[in-house]
């Protein structure tokens, strides 16, 4: 199947507007999902083995989830429970209501793996997003993996009322999300990193915080986790200042990592002209810096604070290189773009094997084991 997309669908997706195949691809997972025969017939052929793993209090049927930008508006939930992922994270999310940035916003390099994003946080507001999912609940239940919303901050509000504008929309996703992550890392939305560091980041994590504990209390179920997301553009002293703020706040974990504006240089004229695009850059040549940041941020905690691993997965032996240099959980963005949707069976089916292989009998043992194998010389 995976050869199939690669060979048949991959092409043909890319004839067309990067933004427009995204969308088409999300639709069709949805109308793929609203029957049982597809439905089943997906998951008899994109279905994964079990690799269960116990994470911020919540069983998760395996490590690997979707990382947030690929549904943006909670549409295809049964499909990629379907597809066997994990865990589901959706949005970003903002306060309000936001068309985002002008098209072309979205370009991809096949020969690079890699794309180009500047949406801008284009999202329906958490309003109305609440009541979509609400909805969403109604008539299918909850999902049957652990959902996470991702948190952006309005364009239109000013950084110094950052705090308030992530806990509304906290607030209003409550009862239907089970973990969030404070997207202070985009570099899509004017100043944002800016929020990545000391008092500012402490104000927002304590705002949520507050959210938390109000909500935990008036709905009578326990505090949920709040992580945060952080740059790969982040120098060693900066990242080692977010980690120790993030944990004094009260951050239960950490995403590492969002997108670059760093460019790899190429040759191909092709992909210099993708290159040249203002916009985060996710995929392959993200990869080593996501998993150096892993290394850097499980040396600093002695392996004691839940890292989630994104950026270049795009098969098992990417998968399993971050669980060796610290990762828990696992998510893909652009590699379901590239690899299609046999990717999650593909990534969880490996990792089993190489589990197997280990001297290790649950992943849980398995995270961090390059720290514990041979000293780490950083190139």
């Amino acid at each position: 199947m995976g050869l199939g997309y690669r060979l048949v669908s991959r092409p043909m997706l890319g004839l067309q507007d990067s933004e427009k195949a995204h969308a088409r691809a999300i639709l069709g997972l949805k109308l793929m999902c609203s029957n049982p025969i597809t439905r089943t017939a997906l998951n008899l052929s994109y279905g994964p083995q079990s690799l269960k793993v116990t994470r911020f209090g919540a069983q998760y049927p395996n490590p690997f989830g979707l990382a947030a930008g690929m549904d943006k508006r909670a549409e295809a939930l049964r499909g990629w429970t379907t597809l066997g992922l994990g865990f589901i994270e959706i949005g970003g999310v903002t306060a309000e209501e936001q068309l985002g940035n002008p098209k072309p916003r979205m370009f991809r390099s096949g020969g690079s793996k890699a794309l180009i994003n500047r949406m801008g946080f284009n999202n329906p507001g958490s309003a109305n997003m609440a009541i979509q999912l609400k909805r969403h609940f109604a008539r299918y239940g909850r999902p049957k993996v652990p959902l996470w919303a991702n948190l952006g901050k309005s364009k239109i509000t000013p950084l110094t009322e950052a705090p308030a504008d992530y806990a509304t929309t906290m607030e209003r996703l409550y009862p239907y999300c089970d973990v969030f992550v404070i997207n202070v890392s985009s570099p899509n939305t004017p100043n944002l990193r800016e929020l990545q560091h000391d008092d500012a980041l402490a104000n927002i994590v304590a705002a949520c915080n507050t959210v938390n504990q109000q909500q935990s209390q008036q709905l009578g179920v326990d505090a949920k986790p709040l992580l945060v997301k952080i740059a790969p553009d982040l120098s060693d002293d900066q990242l080692v200042a977010v980690v120790k703020t993030a944990r004094e706040a009260g951050c239960d974990g950490i995403v590492a990592t969002n997108t670059t504006i760093e460019r790899p240089e190429t040759n191909n004229a092709r992909d210099q002209t993708v290159f040249a695009e203002a916009g985060g850059l996710s995929g392959a040549p993200v990869a080593a810096r996501s998993t150096a940041m892993i290394h850097r941020i499980y040396e600093l905690t002695n392996g004691e604070w839940p890292i989630v691993g994104v950026g270049g997965i795009s098969n098992a032996e990417d998968a399993w290189e971050k669980i060796g240099a610290g990762a828990c959980l696992l998510q893909a963005y652009s590699g379901f773009v590239f690899e299609g949707p046999s990717l999650t069976k593909s990534v969880v089916n490996g990792l089993n094997k190489k589990l197997k292989q280990s001297q290790f009998t649950t992943l849980d043992e398995a995270v961090g084991f390059s720290h514990r194998q041979s000293p780490r010389v950083d190139e």
